[in-house]
């Protein structure tokens, strides 16, 4: 525990008055869980979790790297007085450009302005929003007690920041089509660091994807192969991928499904920046969740057309036999040579009207469930297991409601490949699915599906986080 003492070391630091060191004494003894005299990255989130201050993703790594002197991965007292003293003066410097009036307050017209000059265009509802987490007595205005209060524990002196984090939540890939892309801000579009943002993303979708590539698989052999006479189940699929292939074929259909993110998320990223320009008009305004719904959906659109016929190449070598094709190309030759190249596109009517579903469920539940985290705990900014628990859920729903054209489309897609020359509608292949397997014959596959969702959510956050910062992206 810091003694006095250590109080009385620490009124050496030049401009601290006694006043201020028992201050900031009551606010590190709330911070040192353990009261061992030391704050560590554990004390740090748990306190703040506690406090129901703001967190980011890698806030505690950045507070650490920014302020532990001598690195040895623990703040003490001395060093969490500095730290305060050098953050209020940054604080202050960015609250008194914020307060444009000059009147000791923030309201919620002056934040609008404060954004528009960082290049981040907010509507003023999105502003009272943000002022009421920092707002204590209800007056729609923050004082510099309130601002301080709010990001003296944040590793950067701008609430820009924050607002940056909430907007980039959409990091989750889970193998399926994500489809409502991030929003960047005009800054970080002018500057490049949107393309650092996408790469960070690919890479954390390719190791995810490669991950949990064997349950994709299998999934993808319960929609094709499974039917109610041959029971084919989760275990039965394994053991019938591994006799016949071997521990490798685990992984078959996985490196075109890699090489497409980036395709895919470049494409999705011009279309939807120019779709939402187009919302826009001629004014700044911010688009709001319909809208991006929309654009979103539209953008899903556009990037499935031009990368689909790599979708039907991924879905004929996952469900290849053994030395059936020697690698991407000659699956792509021996379609387009056998079948004509209209059979690059088998299944595209069911995937495209599988996008407005599943990216409005994914949407509308994701901003549902962390409205509601929010409400019942006070407006408390969700942290990120809260954030990725939302996102789970959602993309969960989502794929609930378009699982059924999913498998439609997987179906159509592998349809040469089964031997099937019937039912190559999509009409067709629902009433025969109904027909033989009733509506669960609909649902074929989904187990492995979900089991996929936790382990590719947990990977994918972990490879971005560690990517991002390789790059140079700041933790915001």
């Amino acid at each position: 525990m810091a003694t006095k003492a250590g109080i009385a070391q620490s009124s050496l630091v030049e401009g601290v008055s006694e006043q201020e060191l028992k201050s900031l004494h009551a606010l590190f003894t709330k911070l040192d869980l353990n009261h061992d005299g030391k704050i560590d990255m554990n004390d740090l989130i748990d306190a703040m979790t506690t406090m129901q201050l703001p967190q980011v993703p890698g806030h505690a790594k950045a507070f650490f790297e920014k302020y532990d002197q001598d690195s040895d991965g623990e703040i003490n007292f001395d060093e969490f007085v500095l730290y305060v003293k050098e953050h209020e003066k940054e604080l202050l410097s960015f609250f008194q450009n914020v307060d444009t009036n000059k009147d000791g307050y923030v309201d919620a017209s002056e934040i609008v302005e404060s954004f528009k000059k960082v290049g981040v265009q907010i509507g003023k509802k999105e502003a009272e929003k943000l002022l009421k987490r920092m707002d204590k007595d209800g007056t729609l205005k923050i004082d510099w007690d309130e601002w301080r209060h709010y990001l003296i524990l944040t590793p950067t002196e701008s609430i820009h920041d924050i607002l940056h984090y909430w907007r980039h939540s959409s990091i989750i890939d889970i193998g399926e089509n994500g489809l409502v892309p991030d929003d960047f801000t005009e800054t970080e579009l002018k500057t490049g660091m949107w393309w650092r943002h996408l790469v960070a993303g690919g890479a954390a979708g390719a190791v995810s994807r490669t991950a949990t590539a064997p349950l994709d698989r299998l999934k993808v052999l319960l929609q094709v192969h499974g039917s109610s006479k041959n029971n084919l189940t989760i275990r039965s699929g394994f053991k019938q991928m591994l006799e016949e292939g071997g521990i490798q074929s685990l992984w078959r259909g996985n490196g075109i499904n890699v090489i497409k993110i980036a395709p895919e998320s470049a494409i999705k990223f011009m279309a939807y920046e120019q779709i939402k320009s187009l919302f826009k008009g001629e004014s700044n305004r911010e688009i709001g969740v319909i809208d991006r719904l929309l654009a979103g959906s539209a953008a899903g659109a556009i990037s499935q057309t031009l990368i689909y016929p790599m979708e039907v190449l991924k879905t004929r070598l996952a469900l290849r036999k053994t030395g059936q094709y020697s690698g991407i190309f000659d699956c792509a030759r021996k379609v387009a040579k056998h079948e004509g190249f209209g059979s690059f596109y088998r299944g595209y009517i069911p995937n495209l009207l599988g996008i407005i579903p599943y990216a409005g469920i994914d949407l509308a539940v994701y901003e549902t469930l962390k409205k509601l985290y929010m409400s019942k705990n006070k407006g408390q900014d969700p942290g990120i297991l809260a954030l990725l628990a939302c996102g789970t859920i959602s993309s969960t729903c989502g794929q609930l409601a378009s699982y059924p054209l999913a498998l439609v489309r997987t179906r159509l897609q592998a349809q040469a490949q089964s031997g099937s020359s019937k039912k190559d509608t999509m009409t067709g292949q629902i009433k025969y699915i109904l027909k033989h397997d009733g509506p669960k014959g609909l649902y074929r596959g989904i187990a492995p599906n979900f089991l996929k969702v936790a382990p590719a959510v947990s990977i994918s956050y972990v490879v971005y986080e560690q990517v991002r910062s390789l790059m140079g992206i700041k933790n915001s």
